[in-house]
């Protein structure tokens, strides 16, 4: 059985100018909930704010808040005063023993229907992010559509309420206690899209002839989260991104499926479609020799540097051109001797290269590279 959050009013007033005690009347009032808002900006608990119409008498007034069934945080619960802020006080906040209540002790110097604002942190009540990439036959657009996933195991209704994230327009929907609704978040129609192969040298084999199974380098699609392209107004919440091309006869057919991690303004969405055999990497190392030897006192090699020679055969089977990305590690302290292709150092180990192929055509990388100061 679910539970439900309950605000009932008691008042206190003087029974007589000569009795020294205040004589306590229980109102049996339930103020309807109000203009409600669901925040799902934080993936670790979901902020609730809600507005009552409280109906305060002149003097102290007692608001009880429970909470039977309903998985709120306690200590987050607060509430403000909206209407009469300089003349109604809340004077403290007192916890009933072994209850889910709470008891509000509120001054006010007239009686008022006063409008509160009451806010605390819901659990099991989240949302999941999912996007669906509709690209071109030409693969140079993206339609984009995200949708939110709002699960409510709070233990509580919401019959209407303000649902936000931190982008995206803001939607207007309801959620009863084990819901599950699936809504339009956003949708960005033609993106520019590229798409990228990307060989990894510490990931891929060098020699793919012999390995045995299918080995192809890995395919992504970039899309910049910038306003240029149709984003860009703040960072995209990861999620599974699900990719489809058009075929060209008015279906679709499914390229992939990937898992995203939150991609700040200006970086890239990136999505994993698969592995391609139209472009095969070849790569060995000519030449490792070591170099520059220093012996201790026993005539022991301690130190050594190494000369080393790597070269990779790209071949692009394509009918297309296509841009390679290559990634080349190189461990410890190094300096480059020769190297036939431009890179991006992108940090101490690790270069990047843009090799540009025509179809049906063929490159050929050549390091040549000192390795320093190992033992």
């Amino acid at each position: 059985m679910k539970g439900r959050l309950t605000v009932i009013l008691m008042v206190l007033f003087l029974a007589g100018l000569a009795r020294p005690g205040y004589a306590r009347i229980k109102l049996v009032a339930l103020p309807e909930r109000g203009p409600t808002v669901i925040r799902l900006d934080n993936p670790a608990g979901t902020l609730i704010e809600e507005e009552r119409v409280l109906t305060l008498q002149k003097g102290l007034n007692k608001v009880d808040f429970a909470w039977n069934g309903v998985n709120l945080d306690v200590d987050s619960i607060r509430l403000s005063i909206q209407s009469h802020p300089g003349q109604v006080t809340l004077l403290n906040v007192s916890y009933p023993p072994n209850e889910a209540a709470l008891v509000w002790e509120i001054s006010s110097a007239d009686a008022w229907e006063e409008r509160v604002r009451i806010s605390y942190i819901l659990f099991n009540i989240d949302r999941l992010i999912t996007y669906k990439g509709v690209a071109s036959k030409d693969e140079t657009k993206l339609d984009l559509q995200s949708h939110v996933v709002l699960r409510n195991f709070s233990g509580e209704d919401f019959d209407s309420a303000r649902v936000l994230l931190d982008y995206g327009e803001a939607f207007d929907r309801g959620t009863l206690h084990e819901e599950t609704k699936q809504l339009l978040f956003f949708h960005a129609p033609g993106l520019p899209v590229e798409k990228v192969w990307t060989f990894d040298s510490a990931l891929q084999p060098w020699d793919p002839e012999k390995v045995q199974g299918n080995v192809g380098i890995p395919v992504q699609y970039k899309v910049k989260n910038a306003t240029a392209g149709g984003l860009g107004r703040t960072a995209l919440w990861g999620g599974k991104v699900r990719v489809y091309q058009d075929d060209g006869h008015g279906g679709t057919i499914v390229l992939g499926e990937d898992q995203t991690e939150l991609v700040p303004v200006g970086e890239d969405l990136e999505v994993y479609i698969g592995d391609s055999r139209d472009i095969v990497v070849t790569q060995r190392k000519m030449r490792e020799e070591r170099i520059n030897l220093r012996r201790n006192r026993d005539n022991q090699v301690v130190l050594y540097d190494t000369d080393e020679l790597i070269t990779a055969k790209i071949e692009n089977f394509k009918d297309a051109p296509a841009v390679l990305t290559m990634k080349q590690h190189i461990p410890g302290e190094w300096d480059m001797e020769a190297c036939n292709l431009p890179y991006e150092r992108k940090d101490a180990e690790l270069l990047e290269f843009k090799v540009t192929l025509p179809p049906h055509g063929k490159e050929t990388l050549n390091m040549h590279y000192h390795r320093r100061n190992l033992r």
